[in-house]
């Protein structure tokens, strides 16, 4: 994306800003300044903004950067590809729009704005009813039956304050944090291949019985303690340290409930 931006801009900085006694950049920025004007913006100004985004998202785009910053803060910096799409639509709208006479163009940024939009608000309402299910309290809470989850498979609860991922994995069912240490990623989302939980962000894995990657790799999440009693999976709401081994609930093996 930062490439094909790139060679926009560079295109459009030589056509329009590179044939004056002025430096390119410094015509960019100077050369319009009707910010109170919606048919001459200054649109260009947009499309380089989102450009500078879009660098410091391609520059930190590796895992030297992401252990070097750390997962939140490199997540908070690429969440702000969002602004980049919103001044990005600015960018076309101030500017091809006004001076394109057929709708298509409009009518493919307008589709693609509506789609983008729906998909987010659709992932945020199943993000939200998670949350709004909270479970907790300082004794093995019930969070579904055994049924509910199809096996290699694992269906997400919010206990606490914290997002546990139940897997389903052969005769056993084991709970460990839902978020990923790589890049904060949606383990429940992902499946259990070859043995371990995979990530479906990028493949991150780690054992279902202690959280932690399989070697050489040593990444760790917390675990949970888990119970199975009359078919209904119960979980104990207390995260334990990241790598803790816990021995799985077995299925068809009763357990009894104890805090």
């Amino acid at each position: 994306m930062f490439t094909l931006a790139l060679a926009h801009g560079v295109f459009a900085l030589i056509q329009f800003h590179a044939l004056g006694d002025v430096n390119p950049i410094v015509s960019l920025l100077a050369s319009n300044t009707r910010f109170a004007s919606v048919a001459d913006f200054p649109f260009q100004l947009l499309g380089f903004l989102a450009l500078l985004i879009l660098f410091l998202m391609a520059a930190t785009s590796h895992d030297f950067w992401l252990h070097n910053l750390s997962a939140p803060v490199w997540k908070r910096l690429h969440m702000l590809v969002y602004l980049a799409y919103g001044l990005l639509i600015a960018h076309v709208s101030l500017g091809a729009l006004q001076s394109e006479t057929s709708p298509l163009l409009a009518g493919v940024l307008g589709a693609g704005v509506v789609v983008v939009s729906t998909l987010h608000l659709a992932a945020a309402r199943v993000e939200r009813h998670i949350d709004e299910a909270v479970r907790g309290g300082e004794d093995f809470v019930p969070v579904c039956g055994v049924s509910d989850i199809e096996p290699d498979r694992a269906r997400v609860f919010t206990l606490g304050d914290e997002r546990v991922a139940v897997f389903r994995h052969g005769a056993c069912v084991s709970a460990i944090s839902n978020v990923c240490r790589h890049q904060g990623g949606p383990l429940g989302e992902g499946k259990i291949i070859d043995g371990c939980v995979t990530c479906p962000w990028h493949g991150y894995q780690y054992l279902p019985e202690t959280g932690a990657a399989p070697p050489p790799f040593t990444e760790k999440v917390a675990t949970f303690r888990t119970q199975v009693v009359d078919g209904r999976i119960l979980v104990h709401p207390r995260a334990l340290p990241p790598g803790t081994r816990v021995e799985p609930a077995r299925i068809g093996v009763e357990s009894r409930s104890t805090s």
